[in-house]
């Protein structure tokens, strides 16, 4: 299917979708076709009156399908009367069962260019496809989230009928009364970040079905729902869209009315313990996994890719004994390197020219966290971050938990770390990469690669500089270029140039302060053991 918007669309700032100008409500002419995809298990009066409101919707029929995709009803559902005239009700494809199954079934049978999955158990105002619509005319990396009331039902309070032509009438928030009704916890997360405008790359996690909608083409890139997660997977879903670089806009234009409780509303401890293990296998960003940080899981925090080529073993060695033992045990090593020189044919064991790295295959071979390749791997577009750095450099403990940390305190898409004493980017970096960040830049424009990309990456979601003098051990080579005058170094042009002044000045405060740490411990010590001999050595030091 070719693209539906071109790549002048707009540019949002992480999470910031003011930029973008729908049309309004009512006052524009649509062009993209939408698959609404209802899955659902039982309760056939709910969805009568959910396919009634669709029926009273003011999105053109003409651009609309419905696909009703039966979860193995025990007694099959049937089309009602009332519901609009490109409706199709399917059953769940064999060989799986729940509402991610069923949602996968309805969008390889349905044929729009914009997926909206609703719940069958949802009344929709009139204008609420239209309303969801309007972004994703605007850009084609927008998940759209609609809003909802919840509220208790009675099947003989209404008929279908009764709800199409109050729907089409614009009366659909006449059905029930507003004030008895619970707004979902979601609200409160978006009020508290400006409209999810400010929730940058936390912005997915108030994706949680019901309403919402995206490009087709964001839907396959991210592979749709996962199967094996009968609950939660909404929350498993739009982690992974959200890597994929998408913007989370919520609808408020119009709404809809979730008929009855939620299951998490009447049963929320079972359902929190039953999600907890799946969602947080899966989403490292996920509140409850935070809790257990010593852990390791399917899909770890941060893919570390470390050239090991033409390196030795005790260099090797250095940088991957400090991160597999540091304060983030969360990742997954790359170790790039040409393993397949290793061979067991007869050899010299001590003079053989791949001695190191047969030496560094052995000792970390045993890791399952370590995977041996012979060029940089393919992005993992589920891991939140990615790191590069050079066998030889040995990061702290805490090192990988604080370039995250400021990673997203900063909100940024690449954090930049220079060398103790490196002259040029190229000579010695930490690059920690978020992989959402650069996933939007490589969508606006796939061309861009190298510096083009990182500048792409600063416009949509930023850059943060910080000197790696707290984050790694510095060479007796490194310490001494630090001291080395700043005429020796050769030219660069004026964005390196800047960048290498601005992290030397963060380098050269940190050696200040730790130093100054640093006396201040000794003078303490001092003046514990022996206070008579400190002021007696500062008289000294005086005259």
């Amino acid at each position: 299917m070719p693209p539906t918007v071109t790549r002048s669309q707009p540019q949002v700032f992480r999470n910031d979708y003011a930029r973008l100008d729908p049309p309004s409500v009512g006052e524009w002419t649509p062009t993209l076709s939408v698959s609404v995809v209802i899955p659902a298990h039982g309760q056939p009066e709910k969805l009568a009156l959910v396919l009634a409101s669709l029926a009273g919707q003011s999105y053109p029929a003409d651009l609309m399908e419905v696909v009703v995709v039966d979860d193995g009803t025990p007694e099959p559902l049937v089309l009602p009367p009332v519901r609009p005239e490109n409706t199709r009700l399917i059953t769940s494809d064999p060989g799986g069962w729940g509402s991610a199954h069923a949602v996968n079934t309805g969008v390889a049978a349905s044929t729009g260019q914009v997926i909206l999955r609703l719940d069958a158990d949802m009344l929709v105002y009139r204008e609420h496809v239209e309303s969801q619509m309007r972004w994703h005319h605007v850009v084609d990396y927008a998940v759209v989230m609609g809003h909802k009331m919840f509220v208790d039902f009675d099947p003989a309070a209404m008929t279908p009928e009764h709800v199409r032509d109050e729907v089409a009438a614009g009366r659909a928030g006449e059905l029930f009364d507003r004030d008895s009704a619970d707004p979902h916890w979601v609200e409160r997360f978006i009020d508290r970040h400006d409209g999810l405008r400010s929730a940058h790359h936390e912005a997915f996690k108030v994706y949680v079905g019901a309403t919402g909608s995206l490009h087709r083409s964001l839907f396959d890139a991210a592979g749709g729902l996962d199967p094996a997660m009968i609950l939660g997977g909404d929350s498993e879903f739009g982690h992974r869209v959200a890597q994929r670089g998408a913007v989370f806009v919520p609808d408020l234009e119009t709404s809809s009315w979730h008929l009855g409780r939620s299951q998490m509303q009447e049963k929320r401890n079972a359902g929190t313990r039953y999600r907890m293990p799946y969602v947080a296998n899966r989403v490292p960003d996920f509140h409850l996994r935070r809790k257990q940080p010593e852990r390791q899981w399917e899909v770890p925090l941060v893919d570390v890719v470390l050239n090991a080529g033409g390196h030795t073993l005790e260099e090797i060695d250095t940088t991957a004994r400090a991160l597999l033992a540091g304060s983030t045990p969360d990742l997954r090593l790359w170790m790039v390197g040409p393993w397949s020189e290793l061979h067991e044919e007869r050899r010299s064991p001590l003079e053989e020219d791949a001695l190191d790295l047969r030496l560094a295959h052995e000792s970390f071979r045993g890791d399952p966290r370590v995977r041996f390749v012979e060029s940089q791997p393919g992005t993992d577009p589920r891991v939140p971050f990615r790191l590069y750095l050079e066998a030889g450099t040995e990061p702290f403990p805490k090192a990988l938990a604080e370039m995250v940390r400021a990673c997203d305190t900063h909100a940024v898409g690449l954090l930049c770390a220079p060398m103790p004493g490196a002259l040029t980017a190229e000579e010695g970096m930490l690059r920690l990469e978020r992989t959402a960040a650069f996933a939007r830049a490589r969508h606006l424009d796939p061309e861009a690669t190298g510096r083009d990309l990182d500048r792409l990456v600063e416009e949509v979601h930023g850059i943060h500089w910080m000197p790696a003098t707290d984050l790694v051990h510095a060479t007796d080579e490194e310490e001494a270029r630090l001291e080395a005058p700043s005429a020796a170094r050769p030219e660069e042009d004026t964005e390196q140039d800047v960048a290498r002044l601005l992290a030397e000045l963060e380098q050269a405060r940190a050696r200040s302060d730790r130093m100054r740490r640093r006396a201040e411990r000794a003078e303490r010590k001092l003046r514990w053991f022996t206070p008579g001999l400190v002021r007696r050595a500062l008289r000294r030091v005086a005259r």
